[in-house]
């Protein structure tokens, strides 16, 4: 299928608003025919214009490095004969000087091009600047040359019936195109047909330069940069829209999962008040839906829908795994049942999920509006390029202004290239909507990896859970086992992390108090150990 066809459908599946800013890929094409059809009045066909643009890389000066007072020289082949020993004669030819080199290029019948583009405006215009070279009065020139090359430029001419090429009403194999009249001049001294004044003459050189204005391909450009320009202020409008709306749901949701603290019943805990070995933990009943969205969240993360943060796979998803992995997501919220009024307790949770859900669609939509704004815009560069012959080249040093490069060459230079909107809307979820609830793995002990309650804080400044702490302390083991440092032995009750310890409880209520109950079994068993008492068999009444 071809590109237009299925860049069209693509922009079907997308919302109205992208549709209408996406990239006008068959108006584009549209005007590289007309380019096309002006070349071929000027006599440069695609294949003509790019051997003479290829013949002329390295050979044309950069514009401005030649000046008035500049003159080529060509002195008269010089030949000096020698006779050998032998008796007998040979010409010996020395090497072409440097001025005789430049000579022979600049005074060859054939025209030098450069394809320019001219941004000091602010806009992008293409030309291009053509030079003529004129046989000075002490070079000749094969009048078989002249008439060859005529012949050549005359069939050039014609299309491929061997018919004259009509283009607007004029016939262009009629001797009027600009390489023609070009050609004449330079061999038979005929006036150059007015060009509004392009074409000059360098002073004490023998070459003509003539600036050729391209006129459809500067509208090429303009609709070009101008449509890139409009794609470009309005994803940025559409940016910030979407941080206002992340911003309201982070609103919403924190509404909506509020800690157990929030609960009258609920007792903050501290060394003064309480002993560290008689707390504990009362859950109540949480009038939240704070474990609803922990685990939605989990299961966010888990499905990296949009950036692989693996190791191996690290980066920026394609748009088609992207969409498979966010219908794998939703399937997954409604497979745990948080869909709906089975977990959730708050009508305004179930809202917020609807607009998470189409915040993370418009990301979508986004990436596949801007992959599609860059495929477009690749194939049409490459399009005009192959169809005219006229590749965008580099500015010479001197005309991009001292900030760089103009916008329009700006966002030509970047138009190729994945627009990174998407991953920026990514990370602002991940920045303000994700860390509005707590994940238990920020507080987890480093040696067991369950929820460190209660939380030990050693003089070096890591964290462990109470019962790691004292089997540590049984087996001797008095240095840290992140730093080394020796700290095990020395801690008791005032390193308790009492302000942890309230924040773990406020907003882990339930896994704190099951690992309260865990620490406790564990350390019923250890005590009936010591006493030769199997805690794994029944009970044995004597």
């Amino acid at each position: 299928m071809h590109f237009s066809k299925t860049y069209t459908q693509l922009l079907l599946s997308l919302p109205p608003d992208l549709r209408e800013n996406a990239m006008d890929y068959r108006q584009l094409k549209k005007v590289i025919n007309c380019i096309v059809i002006e070349l071929s009045g000027l006599g440069l066909k695609p294949a003509i214009l790019h051997e003479l643009i290829e013949a002329s890389e390295g050979v044309i000066p950069a514009a401005g490095t030649i000046h008035e007072e500049t003159t080529l020289e060509v002195p008269p082949p010089a030949q000096s004969i020698s006779e050998p020993d032998d008796g007998s004669s040979s010409t010996d030819l020395p090497p072409p000087s440097p001025a005789e080199s430049a000579a022979e290029t600049w005074f060859s019948p054939i025209p030098r091009v450069v394809y320019e583009l001219n941004s000091i405006s602010g806009r992008i215009e293409p030309k291009l600047r053509i030079w003529i070279s004129r046989p000075a009065p002490e070079m000749e020139v094969s009048k078989d040359v002249g008439v060859h090359l005529s012949r050549a430029l005359e069939a050039l001419q014609l299309d491929e019936e061997g018919e004259a090429l009509e283009v607007e009403g004029s016939v262009v194999g009629s001797h009027k195109s600009l390489l023609w009249s070009l050609q004449q001049k330079g061999f038979e001294g005929a006036q150059v047909e007015d060009r509004d004044g392009l074409d000059q003459l360098i002073p004490g050189s023998s070459m003509q330069e003539i600036v050729v204005p391209l006129v459809h391909d500067t509208e090429f450009y303009s609709l070009l940069s101008g449509k890139l320009e409009s794609i470009s202020e309005h994803l940025t409008g559409l940016q910030t829209e979407f941080v206002d709306s992340l911003q309201e749901l982070s609103r919403t949701i924190g509404d909506t999962t509020h800690p157990a603290s929030v609960a009258a019943s609920f007792q903050p805990l501290s060394s003064i008040t309480t002993d560290a070995g008689s707390v504990r933990v009362k859950t109540g009943e949480l009038k939240s839906d704070l474990y609803s969205w922990r685990e939605i969240f989990q299961i966010y993360l888990e499905a990296e829908v949009f950036e692989a943060v693996g190791e191996r796979t690290r980066g920026e998803r394609t748009v088609e795994e992207s969409e498979k992995r966010l219908q794998q997501f939703a399937q997954r919220v409604t497979q745990n049942g948080l869909g709906d009024t089975r977990k959730f307790k708050l009508k305004q949770s179930i809202e917020a999920l609807e607009t998470f859900l189409s915040l993370n669609l418009f990301i979508l939509n986004i990436k596949k509006f801007s992959h599609a704004n860059s495929e477009a815009t690749r194939k049409i560069l490459k399009k005009h390029a192959k169809r005219t012959s006229l590749f965008m080249p580099v500015l010479p040093p001197g005309i991009l202004p001292r900030g760089g490069a103009s916008p329009p060459l700006a966002l030509m230079a970047n138009s190729t290239t994945t627009f990174s909107l998407p991953r920026i809307l990514v990370q602002a979820i991940g920045e303000k909507l994700l860390p509005i609830i707590s994940s238990i793995e920020d507080y987890s002990c480093l040696i067991c990896t369950s929820i460190a309650f209660k939380p030990i804080r050693l003089s070096c400044g890591h964290l462990f859970c109470v019962r790691c702490l004292v089997k540590m302390q049984k087996r001797k083991q008095g240095d840290c086992p992140m730093c080394r440092s020796p700290s095990v032995l020395v801690a008791n009750r005032t390193n308790v992390d009492w302000a942890l310890l309230n924040f773990m409880q406020d907003w882990f209520p339930l896994e704190s108090r099951e690992k309260l109950k865990m620490n406790e079994k564990e350390a019923s068993e250890e005590e009936m150990k010591e006493l030769g008492i199997d805690p794994s068999q029944p009970c044995v009444v004597m």
